[in-house]
C-alpha cells in the first residue's frame, strides 16, 4: 500500500473516532436518554428513608424493590453519574390562601421523622419537604452537613424549637425557605458566620416565633434578592441595615410588631420589586412614602401593601410616577383627602385596594381612562361617590369591585352589566333603590357573592336556583316582600334579614327535600315568616349558622333539627316557639351559641346540655317557661362566657360546682374581640368571616355586641325562684363581668370574698332575702359601674369607699342600712333588724273591722270571674294548659312584688 494511501486511511480512522468521540460527549452534556440507573447505596437510602414515614396517600407506591430509583416520584438523578440530585417530597394537595401563603390538605401528608440516610445522598442539591408533618420535632442538625444543597425547603411541616446553627454550614446554599414551622433563635449569629462566604439569594423565615430585633446578621447575605420575615413577633424599627441590600427585590415584613417610620435610607434599594408591610405602626404620611420610593425605585415597584399600617395624609399625583406598580394596597389606614386622577396613569395596575380610609369626593371616568388591566378594586368604606356617564364601558373587566358605603347613584349601574368576569361584587349601603337586578346573575355567569345588603331594594325576588353559579348573596336590610325565594343547591351563604319577607318556609327548605344543600350561613332573622318550623332539615346537615330570630314561627322544634350535626350557631329568639327541647338536638354537638331567649319553652333544661355542648360559648334561655332544678352538667361548660336564664320558672339552688366555669375564672389578654366564622372566600375579599353576635342583657339594658363580644362575661338568673345561699365557688369566677341575681328567693350573707372578682363591672342582688352586712371586700371592686341591693334584708353600715358611696342612694334602700349615700347616719347603737324575715309586717288591731261591702264585691267578683274565664278554662284545652303554667309561678311573684312595693 502507498504511504499517502496508508495516510489517508489513519487521517479517515482519526476523524470517525474525533466524530464519535464528540457524539458521546453531546449526548452526555446534553442530558439525552442515555440513562446509566440509580446507585444501590443511594436507593437503600431512600427506602431507610421511607421506613420512618406514614403515606395515607400512597405518595411514595412507587419505592418499592430493586426498580430504579430515578424513575420513583419525587427523585431526578444526573443522567451523567446516575447520582440522585433532587428530592422533591413536596405535599401536592396545597392550595394558595394569599400572596406566599399556602395550606395543605392533611390527607396527604407524609408522616413520621427525617432519617438521617438522607446523608448518604452525597451529591443532593434540591431538598424539598414541605407541607409534610414531622410531628413537632426539632429541625435534623444532620441536615447541615449536606454540603452540595443549593435548595432547602422545610415550610408547613411541623418543625418546632430552635433552628440549627449547624445549617450554617451550607455554603452552597442559594435558597433557605423554613416558613410556617414553629421555630426561634435565641441569635442570628449563624446567619453571618455561616452564610458570609454563600450566595443565598432567598431566605423565608415567616410565620415562625422569632422575637426581637431584626437581625443585624442579615447585612451581610448581600446577595438577597427575596427576604421574608413575615408572621413572627420582631418588636423594632425597620432597620438601616436592609439598605445594604441592594440586590433586593422582594421584602415582607407584614405582621410583626415593627413601629417607625420607613426610613429614608431604603431608597438605595433600586431593585426592590415587591415591598410588605402590613400592620406596621409607621405613623407616616403616605406622601413621603411614595417620595422615598420615587427616586431609582418607581420604575421598577410592582407591588406595594401597607393595609392596616398606621399611615395617614393625603394621597397626591406622586403615584403617578410608578408606572409598573402592580398591586397597590393602602386599605385600613387614615388616608384622607381625594383620590387623585393620577391612578388613570397606572397602566399597569392590576390590583388597587384603598378601602377603610377617609377619602372622599368623586371618581369619574378618568380616574379609570388608562386601567385596562384592573381586574380588583375595592375602595368601599370611605365617602367616595362614583359618577360615571349612565352608558359608560369601562376599559377593564374586574373580577372583584367593593364599593361598601360608597355613593353608586340611586339606580343600580348599568356598566357592571359589561363586567363578564366579575365574581365578587360588593354595594352595600350604596344608595340603590328598585329592584333586583335579576339580569346581572345572566350577564356576569361567574358570580359568586354579591352583597347589596342596606339598601332600598324592594319587590320580590324571583326563583333563584338557576343562579349555581352564586355562593353567597346578601340582601339584608332591604324593603323586599313576599314569600322565600327558592334558590339554588350550590348556595353557602344566604343573608334575607331585615326585610318584610312573609308566609311560611316550607317551600323554600323542603322543595330539595332529596338533594344535599351545601348551605352554611342562613339568616332569616327580622321578617314576617310564620307557622310551624318544617320537619325536613335533614337535608342541611352542612349548616353552619341559622338565625330564624324575631319573627313569628309557632310550634315545636322539628326532630330533624338534629340533623344540623355541624351546626355552630342557633338563634331562635323572639318567636313563639313551644314545647321541650327535643332530645335529637343532642346530636348538635358542635354548638357554641345557643339563643332562644323570649319563646314559650317549657319543661327542664335538659342535663344533656353540658355533656354534648362542650364547646358552648353562650346559652341564652330567658324569657321562656323552664322549670326545676338548674343541672348540675352546665358546670361542665368550660368554655361558656354566657349563662342568660332570666325570667324563666327555675328553682332549687346555684350548683357548688359553679366554679368549673372556667372561661368565667380565667382573665386572659384577649388578641381578637369577635368570634368569626371563616367562610370560603377569595382572600383579597374584604369579609372573609362571619362575626357572632348576640342580644345581651347588662345593667337592665339590652344591647347587641358582636365585635366585642368574645370579651363578655355574665350570668343572669334574675326573675326565677331560686333560693338558698350562694355557693362559695361563685367568688372564683374572677373573669365575670356581670351578675344579675335579682327576683329570686336567695338568702344568707353575700361572701365575704365578692372582693376577689375584680372584673365585676354589674352587680344586682335586689329583691331577694340576703342578710348580714355589705362585705368590706365589695369597696375593692375599681370596675364597678352597676350595682343594686335594694330590697334585701342588709343590716349595719355602708363600708366606707370611693367607689360604694358613688352610687345612688336608690341602689341601698328597702333595707336597714346607714351611712352615705344614704340620708340615715350611722351611731353607736345597733342597727334593728327587721321583725320578720319573710317580709310579714304586725298587723293593725283596726284590721279586723272590714269593710261590709267589700265582702259583697269578693263575692260578686267571684261569680263573673268564674262564669267569664274559669269556665272556658274547663271547655279550651289549649287555654287550660297555659293559664296551669302560668300558675306556677306567679304566687311567689305578687308576694315579691307587695313587698317591693311596701
Amino acid at each position: 500500500m502507498k504511504p499517502n494511501m496508508i495516510c489517508v486511511l489513519v487521517f479517515a480512522f482519526l476523524l470517525f473516532e474525533l466524530l464519535a468521540i464528540a457524539t458521546i460527549s453531546i449526548s452526555f452534556c446534553n442530558g439525552s436518554s442515555y440513562h446509566v440507573g440509580c446507585l444501590e447505596s443511594e436507593r437503600e437510602a431512600l427506602l431507610r428513608f421511607k421506613q420512618d414515614l406514614q403515606d395515607p396517600s400512597y405518595r411514595l407506591a412507587s419505592w418499592i424493590g430493586n426498580r430504579d430509583c430515578c424513575a420513583w416520584a419525587g427523585i431526578f438523578c444526573d443522567n451523567v453519574t446516575g447520582h440522585i440530585v433532587e428530592l422533591n417530597l413536596r405535599n401536592p394537595f396545597t392550595y394558595y390562601v394569599q400572596p406566599d401563603q399556602y395550606e395543605a390538605n392533611p390527607r396527604s401528608m407524609l408522616v413520621g421523622k427525617v432519617n438521617p440516610s438522607l446523608l448518604d445522598l452525597k451529591h443532593l442539591s434540591y431538598l424539598d419537604l414541605s407541607f409534610n408533618d414531622f410531628q413537632g420535632v426539632p429541625i435534623p442538625r444532620f441536615i447541615g452537613s449536606m454540603g452540595n444543597l443549593k435548595y432547602l425547603n422545610l415550610s408547613g411541616s411541623r418543625f418546632v424549637g430552635m433552628i440549627p446553627h449547624q445549617l450554617g454550614n451550607l455554603s452552597s446554599l442559594q435558597y433557605l425557605v423554613l416558613s410556617r414551622n414553629f421555630l426561634h433563635l435565641v441569635n442570628f449569629g449563624w446567619l453571618s458566620v455561616g452564610f458570609s462566604v454563600s450566595v443565598i439569594y432567598s431566605l423565608n423565615l415567616g410565620y415562625n416565633n422569632f422575637h426581637g430585633p431584626i437581625p443585624e446578621g442579615l447585612q451581610s447575605l448581600t446577595s438577597l434578592k427575596h427576604l421574608d420575615l413575615s408572621f413572627n413577633h420582631f418588636n423594632s424599627s425597620i432597620p438601616n441595615l436592609l439598605c445594604r441590600l441592594t440586590h433586593l427585590e422582594h421584602l415582607s415584613l407584614s405582621h410583626n410588631s415593627l413601629e417607625g417610620r420607613i426610613p429614608r435610607s431604603m431608597a438605595r434599594l433600586c431593585n426592590l420589586k415587591r415591598l410588605y408591610l402590613s400592620g406596621a405602626k409607621l405613623n407616616q404620611e403616605i406622601s413621603e412614602i411614595l417620595d422615598i420610593f420615587s427616586g431609582c425605585v418607581p420604575n421598577g415597584l410592582e407591588s406595594l401593601v401597607l393595609p392596616n399600617s398606621s399611615i395617614f395624609g393625603h394621597l397626591t399625583d406622586q403615584i403617578g410616577l410608578f408606572k409598573n406598580l402592580d398591586s397597590l394596597d393602602l386599605s385600613n389606614n387614615s388616608i384622607v383627602g381625594l383620590v387623585p386622577q393620577s391612578f388613570g396613569r397606572l397602566s399597569s395596575l392590576r390590583v388597587l385596594q384603598l378601602y377603610r380610609n377617609k377619602l372622599h369626593g368623586t371618581l369619574s371616568e378618568i380616574h379609570f381612562v388608562n386601567l385596562t388591566k384592573l381586574s380588583v378594586f375595592l375602595v368601599g368604606e370611605n365617602t367616595l361617590t362614583l359618577k360615571v356617564r349612565r352608558d359608560w364601558i369601562p376599559p377593564f373587566q374586574l373580577i372583584e369591585l367593593g364599593l361598601r358605603s360608597c355613593n353608586v347613584g340611586s339606580r343600580f349601574p348599568l356598566w357592571l352589566y359589561s363586567q363578564k368576569d366579575l365574581q365578587f361584587l360588593d354595594l352595600f349601603n350604596s344608595g340603590i333603590s328598585g329592584t333586583f337586578p335579576n339580569r346581572l346573575l345572566k350577564s356576569a355567569s361567574q358570580l359568586y357573592l354579591l352583597d347589596l345588603g342596606h339598601n332600598q331594594i324592594h319587590g320580590e325576588l324571583t326563583n333563584l336556583t338557576k343562579a349555581s353559579q352564586l355562593s353567597f348573596l346578601r340582601l339584608m336590610a332591604n324593603n323586599l316582600s313576599g314569600p322565600l325565594p327558592l334558590i339554588s343547591s350550590n348556595l353557602i351563604g344566604l343573608d334575607l334579614s331585615g326585610n318584610s319577607f312573609s308566609g311560611s318556609i316550607f317551600h323554600f327548605l323542603c322543595y330539595t327535600i332529596n338533594a344535599g344543600m351545601k348551605l352554611q350561613f342562613l339568616f332569616l332573622d327580622r321578617n314576617i315568616l310564620q307557622g310551624n318550623l318544617p320537619d325536613c332539615w335533614m337535608s342541611y346537615q352542612n349548616l353552619m349558622m341559622l338565625d330564624l330570630s324575631n319573627n313569628k314561627f309557632i310550634g315545636n322544634l322539628p326532630t330533624s333539627f338534629g340533623s344540623l350535626s355541624s351546626l355552630v350557631s342557633l338563634h331562635l329568639r323572639k318567636n313563639r316557639l313551644s314545647g321541650t327541647m327535643p332530645i335529637s338536638v343532642k346530636n348538635c354537638t358542635s354548638l357554641m351559641a345557643l339563643d332562644v331567649g323570649e319563646n314559650e319553652f317549657f319543661g327542664n333544661i335538659p342535663s344533656w346540655f353540658g355533656e354534648m355542648f362542650s364547646r358552648m360559648v353562650f346559652l341564652i334561655l330567658r324569657s321562656n317557661y323552664f322549670h326545676g332544678l338548674l343541672p348540675t352538667k352546665l358546670c361542665d361548660l368550660a368554655f361558656l362566657q354566657i349563662l342568660d336564664l332570666a325570667d324563666n320558672n327555675l328553682s332549687g339552688t346555684l350548683p357548688n360546682c359553679i366554679h368549673n366555669l372556667t372561661a368565667m375564672a380565667t382573665v386572659n389578654p384577649f388578641t381578637g374581640n369577635a368570634i368569626k366564622y371563616s367562610i370560603p372566600l377569595n382572600p383579597t375579599y374584604a369579609l372573609g368571616s362571619v362575626t357572632e353576635q348576640a342580644l345581651v342583657v347588662m345593667k337592665g339594658v339590652a344591647a347587641d355586641y358582636s365585635e366585642i363580644l368574645n370579651l363578655v362575661r355574665i350570668i343572669d338568673v334574675s326573675k326565677n325562684f331560686f333560693s338558698g345561699t350562694l355557693p362559695i365557688g361563685l367568688t372564683n369566677l374572677k373573669a365575670l363581668q356581670s351578675l344579675n341575681l335579682s327576683y329570686n328567693i336567695f338568702t344568707g350573707r353575700i361572701p365575704e370574698t365578692i372582693g376577689a372578682m375584680r372584673s365585676l363591672e354589674s352587680i344586682d342582688f335586689s329583691v331577694n332575702k340576703f342578710t348580714g352586712e355589705i362585705p368590706q371586700s365589695m369597696s375593692s371592686l375599681t370596675f364597678l359601674n352597676h350595682l343594686n341591693l335594694s330590697n334585701n334584708y342588709l343590716t349595719g353600715k355602708i363600708p366606707s369607699s370611693t367607689q360604694l358611696q358613688s352610687f345612688n342612694a336608690s341602689c341601698f334602700l328597702g333595707n336597714n342600712l346607714c351611712g352615705a349615700p344614704l340620708p340615715k347616719n350611722c351611731t353607736d347603737e345597733n342597727v334593728s333588724i327587721p321583725e320578720d324575715v319573710n317580709g310579714e309586717e304586725d298587723e293593725d288591731e283596726d284590721e279586723n273591722d272590714v269593710d261590709y261591702w267589700l265582702y259583697v264585691s269578693v263575692a260578686l267578683g267571684f261569680v263573673v270571674g268564674f262564669w267569664c274565664f274559669i269556665g272556658p278554662l274547663l271547655v279550651n284545652r289549649r287555654w287550660r294548659y297555659k293559664y296551669c303554667n302560668f300558675l306556677d309561678g306567679v304566687g311567689d311573684r305578687i308576694v315579691r312584688f307587695v313587698r317591693k312595693c311596701t
